[in-house]
């Protein structure tokens, strides 16, 4: 390690975000980035730990303390090289992951000061693809073709792998656009499309081909190919079956967020089809990241108001006794969309939508406790009877997803990422894919 005493000295710092009256004027990237000079002291800080907790708790095995130690010596490129082996996207986790490494840092364990792997990461395949350093490459074909159903996450980097690998590979999408949850799911905001499109880009030039705006049954695979790697995602939303439902004026989140990313890129819709909060009062109804996305882009479109609320508790700041390392630290977590201007409260179930005239106008909430229940285990959800009607005009069901029923597949026809294993992260996507790659890669040459 070129500098084991840096973290002594050096503190902490975050690129930021940019002026909160500038940002939520436009749709571009909200996070800044700091200049060579500062990332490479920030890279500094890492203690190269003899047993890096980061490597273990990162789904794609990235080694941090290595791609830091020569990002720290300005080896630019050899930083890249080590980054690239184990993830196939490091401008995607760069910018949108919730750095499960960072939360295993022994400097966040020890003075809650993590090393800013996740912005590192990201600065580095940028270095990579501004100096040159990424350039396409070409791969002796193995004359086995291999079919991947679904272009987000865990596709993309089921194809690039088995690409690497020699297979002519063919993505297939449904809809208008490569990508899935990384290009319909994720506001412009956190991840400009432009960055999506570079990687495709590089994916085709190397031999990769995409076919949007095919939609296949997974129960009638398409003739000509070896082998298939099906991942399509989790598209069934959790909805919120209680009186009102069917008012005008309740979408899930999916269908803005979504909705919200096709006009960017150009498209037109009807004042009917349209999902806008310009001068409405916005309840974002889930806690969670979809809950944010919705809360960044109400305020984009001039929402009058936004108020978010969420069924459990409110976490604890900082540290949280109940989810100690090496669990995932359930703490509150407040992000660059909740700094721009929300209304944010906890333990509230929805009891019924509101209406008039065929349109939703408010929210009927019942304040709930969470009890521990007897034995340990999940606490136990108990009404209160304190009710109240929150106003709201336009109300987005941001709840999560529902786990989609493993279809019957053929010997050949592999299950990858969220349609195997429900809602996840993209981190966790890439990792999926790369497995799933490899599965493939092991059944077709058992074949031989």
């Amino acid at each position: 390690m070129g500098n084991p005493k840096a973290f002594l000295t050096i503190p902490r710092q975050e690129a930021g975000y940019r002026p909160i009256h500038e940002r939520i004027t436009d749709f571009s990237e909200v996070e800044q980035t700091l200049n060579t000079s500062d990332r490479k002291l920030q890279a500094s800080r890492c203690m190269d730990c003899g047993v890096p907790f980061c490597h273990w708790a990162c789904p794609l095995g990235n080694r941090p303390p290595e791609f830091q130690d020569a990002m720290y010596k300005g080896k630019w490129e050899e930083a890249f090289q080590i980054l690239s082996r184990t993830n196939d996207f490091p401008e995607f986790t760069g910018r949108i992951c919730p750095a499960l490494c960072e939360k295993s840092c022994v400097l966040q364990l020890s003075i809650h000061a993590p090393v800013t792997i996740r912005e590192d990461e990201a600065a580095i395949i940028e270095a990579a693809f501004r100096e040159g350093y990424i350039k396409p490459k070409h791969y002796p074909r193995n004359g086995k073709k291999v079919a991947v159903i679904g272009s987000g996450p865990t596709g993309l980097a089921a194809a690039n792998q088995l690409n690497k690998k020699g297979y002519e590979v063919t993505v297939f999408e449904k809809l208008e656009y490569i990508g899935g949850l990384l290009r319909f799911g994720i506001p412009n905001f956190k991840l400009g499309k432009n960055i999506i499109d570079r990687r495709i880009r590089l994916m085709e030039a190397e031999g990769v081909t995409f076919k949007p705006n095919t939609e296949i049954n997974v129960q009638k695979l398409p003739e000509g190919f070896d082998a298939y790697c099906v991942c399509t995602g989790t598209p069934q939303a959790r909805d919120l079956a209680i009186p009102g439902r069917d008012l005008k004026g309740i979408h899930f989140a999916m269908e803005m967020l979504a909705q919200q990313n096709r006009v960017l890129a150009g498209q037109t819709f009807t004042k009917e089809e349209r999902i806008d909060a310009r001068g409405k009062h916005v309840l974002v109804i889930g806690g969670g990241d979809t809950g944010s996305d919705c809360i960044g882009t109400s305020n984009r479109q001039g929402a009058a108001s936004v108020t978010q609320i969420e069924i459990m508790p409110k976490p604890p700041v900082g540290d949280n006794p109940a989810t100690p390392w090496p669990q995932w630290p359930v703490v509150l977590k407040t992000s660059s969309s909740h700094e721009e201007g929300c209304t944010r409260r906890w333990s509230l179930s929805s009891t019924k939508f509101i209406g008039k005239n065929g349109h939703v106008c408010g929210v009927e909430v019942e304040e709930v406790e969470w009890v521990p229940a007897e034995g340990g285990g999940r606490p136990v959800m108990k009404p209160t009877g304190k009710k109240e009607v929150i106003k709201a005009d336009l109300v987005l069901l941001a709840m999560g997803f529902l786990k989609p029923e493993a279809p019957q597949l053929p010997p050949n026809a592999f299950l990858a990422g969220d349609a195997a294993t429900g809602a996840s992260l993209v981190v966790k996507c890439i990792a999926e894919g790369r497995k799933a790659a490899e599965s493939i890669d092991r059944f077709l040459s058992s074949k031989n």
